[in-house]
């Protein structure tokens, strides 16, 4: 049995299906079951992370965790003690390319959260993979709205650039990590992202091109108006800040670039190309 948190998000559906294809069990955390909307098989039960609730029959018999700390309020450490408790042999953490395993882990609200848990994950002896994942393609996700609306995106830098990473490798590579019989993968720290560098005009304009629609275009926007829209969108304010001087901090930068994905799937990493066609009903 595999306990799967965040198993109704972007990456925890793939990965949920990937595990159900390999024949193993599956538990997958969800706040509402009867909304969740999961392939039958699956073992849906409902708890709230956040909560403080006892986390013991969440974990029971299961052999290993897969670990995004979207879906525990950034605070892993009850999740991660009562899994040691309950027996779980393996966590496999969502982690986050922003941590880079030096003090400047502690300079960002970002790096500081996944950090902490890795250290977490480290200390509790448990066998562990962490998947450190990038820019994540689905952050377009929130220009939806806009592009269904006016066919404009608003943001603070046209030109940041980075590697989006698609939901599927990031599923592949926890797949890999939580199916491993051999070791391969443990106490292994995978950076992942997409194929090459693209900007955030760049893929306003491929999901454009996806939709068959040219005109689609990014338009520039201050720092503090951008933050502010961040927030208005849910996240606190020292994540938006944190974010959007990253982007900020890439313009004119090579994107880093990773094989990650190929030497664990096999396979080539998925281009951002590639996410916009799969999700053009996201953006209609």
């Amino acid at each position: 049995m595999i306990v799967v948190t965040g198993a109704t998000g972007n990456i925890g559906r793939e990965l949920v299906e990937r595990l159900l294809a390999a024949g193993v069990g599956v538990r997958a955390v969800s706040r509402d079951p009867e909304r969740a909307g999961l392939p039958a098989g699956v073992e849906v039960v409902r708890a709230d992370l956040t909560d403080g609730a006892d986390l013991g029959a969440l974990l029971a018999g299961a052999r290993a965790l897969f670990l995004n700390i979207a879906a525990t309020g950034l605070e892993a450490g009850a999740l991660i003690e009562a899994a040691t408790k309950a027996g779980v042999r393996r966590i496999v953490f969502n982690s986050s390319m922003s941590v880079t395993d030096t003090p400047a882990d502690e300079e960002g609200f970002i790096a500081r959260a996944h950090a902490a848990a890795e250290r977490a994950i480290r200390d509790s002896g448990l066998e562990w993979t962490f998947v450190r994942g990038g820019m994540y393609a689905t952050n377009a996700l929130q220009w939806a709205e806009q592009i269904r609306s006016e066919g404009v995106v608003r943001g603070a830098y046209a030109e940041a650039v980075g590697a989006p990473v698609h939901e599927a490798d990031l599923a592949d590579l926890a797949a890999a990590a939580l199916l491993d019989t051999t070791g391969t993968h443990l106490g292994q720290a995978y950076v992942a992202t997409g194929p090459a560098g693209v900007t955030m005009a760049e893929q306003v304009a491929a999901i454009g091109r996806a939709l068959g629609r040219p005109d689609v275009r990014f338009e520039e926007i201050s720092f503090e108006e951008a933050v502010a829209a961040m927030e208005r969108a849910g996240a606190p304010r020292v994540a938006a800040e944190d974010i959007i001087r990253y982007f900020g901090a890439s313009v004119g930068q090579e994107a880093l670039v990773t094989d990650a994905v190929q030497r664990v799937t096999g396979h080539p990493a998925r281009s951002f190309e590639q996410w916009a066609r799969d999700h053009v009903a996201d953006f209609r």
